[in-house]
């Protein structure tokens, strides 16, 4: 295997793992403040086991996110020395202020798991606050710099050389709005609907049901939220991609040519020999309507690129197309949830209990196929139209042997954690007992 090959591979699997126990501690924290402000409300046990269960979870989550964080560090070292040599001044500072957001999570942390009794109740309920605030934070403040990658700025770059670097406006790019609105509304969709998911199949198995429930009900309701509001953000996102990046819009409607009024492709199998689509349902000039707010809008196609610059657009088109109709399918089970609240007797069904008993494990799959989208949709540019993948990585040999560590380890550390989570959930359902 090429350097390019193994580098690109191990990032993308490192990438994979990471996201989501990043999205977990992001959200997993509301979730257990929320049940903890009921318990200090109505004072019943009840609340106080599903908090002091679901603050486990968030540990646990904690230190798993920081072990494949710091292992993500290392790698963008590792593997892509020469995007660090230039990029590292430019986008130091998003990075510096994720470590003093985790900083403020970890003491946050501490507070909280150490605080029962010995803190003022109020104060050590907010601790659980500052540890939702700061893991939001640091997920924005990431992907501020990986928005920086699909939309360079802050600095000249002339005859291969960066100068005039401005951090705040590097911080501060072109894309890292409509990336973070994105991503963070991907996180609580994703978390609510596997946590909502865990819980509802407890009920489903009639185990400590009374619990199960309040649980399920503070998760889906974040879940169902963040759902109806995603295709919002998706379509501030698609708008900027078309603007900024019209390689991957094309890519990812897997159009060749440049037309007006552009239809829209729902599904298709892509020939990337013969640069056409079959089996896809087609819907005239949508795709020009979504991108520019005209039926009538020129949409490039991606011959009117260097072909060295034409990111696969098979993998691209299959992922996006994951990735919307997954979101789809969630904002729909989203909004059932919703009109349950007024049809209580829909809850009393063991289908409604399976059926978000399956959606579990739906918003990480649409949040990976997401990721995919937005870094394969921008190759052969690790930094969109200034440097190139190829160029980025490291000469050294070997790093064959560094991706079978690296997804050794994670593929441990996911069996490790899967362990530990099955196991809270087994003891909790045997203290009811």
């Amino acid at each position: 295997m090429e350097n390019l090959e193994a580098a690109r591979l191990q990032m993308a699997i490192t990438l994979i793992f990471h996201i989501v126990f990043a999205c977990i501690g992001m959200v997993m924290p509301f979730f257990m403040v929320i049940s903890h402000y009921k318990w200090l409300k109505t004072r019943k046990e009840i609340y106080l086991k599903l908090t002091k269960a679901w603050q486990r979870g968030v540990a646990i989550f904690f230190v798993t996110g920081a072990v494949s964080g710091t292992a993500l560090s290392f790698e963008l070292g590792l593997l892509w020395p020469e995007f660090m040599k230039h990029a590292g001044p430019i986008i130091g500072m998003p990075f510096s202020l994720e470590g003093a957001a985790f900083f403020v999570e970890a003491i946050a942390l501490g507070f909280y798991l150490y605080g029962w009794k010995k803190l003022p109740e109020k104060f050590h309920w907010f601790t659980g606050v500052i540890i939702g605030i700061s893991g939001v934070m640091s997920g924005i403040l990431v992907v501020a710099a990986n928005g920086w990658m699909n939309s360079p700025s802050g600095f000249t770059y002339e005859n291969g050389v960066f100068s005039d670097i401005n951090p705040i406006e590097a911080m501060l790019n072109g894309a890292w709005f409509t990336q973070a609105l994105h991503m963070t509304l991907a996180a609580f969709v994703a978390t609510g609907f596997a946590v909502a998911g865990i819980h509802a199949y407890q009920v489903y198995k009639g185990r400590n049901v009374e619990l199960h429930k309040k649980a399920f009900r503070i998760a889906i309701i974040f879940a169902a939220v963040a759902a109806l509001l995603q295709p919002i953000s998706g379509d501030i996102s698609a708008k900027d991609v078309a603007e900024r990046q019209p390689a991957k819009l094309a890519a990812l409607e897997a159009h060749y040519e440049t037309e007006k009024g552009a239809p829209l492709y729902i599904g298709g199998i892509v020939d990337e020999e013969k640069q056409e689509v079959t089996h896809k349902i087609e819907i005239p000039k949508a795709l020009s309507f979504l991108a520019f707010g005209d039926f009538d809008a020129e949409v490039k196609g991606l011959n009117d690129f260097p072909e060295d610059e034409q990111p696969p657009v098979a993998i691209v088109h299959y992922a996006f197309q994951i990735m919307v109709w997954i979101g789809t399918l969630l904002a729909i089970v989203g909004l059932f949830y919703l009109l349950s609240l007024k049809w209580k007797k829909w809850q009393n069904h063991r289908k409604f209990w399976l059926l978000f008993t399956l959606m579990a494990p739906l918003g990480y799959i649409a949040l990976e196929a997401g990721w995919i989208v937005t870094e394969v949709g921008r190759q052969p540019w690790i930094i969109y139209q200034v440097m190139k993948t190829k160029d980025a990585v490291t000469p050294m040999p070997g790093i064959f042997y560094s991706l079978i560590t690296y997804t050794g380890m994670y593929i441990v550390l996911t069996c490790v954690v899967s362990w530990l989570l099955a196991r809270q959930i087994k003891v909790l359902n045997q203290n009811e007992a």
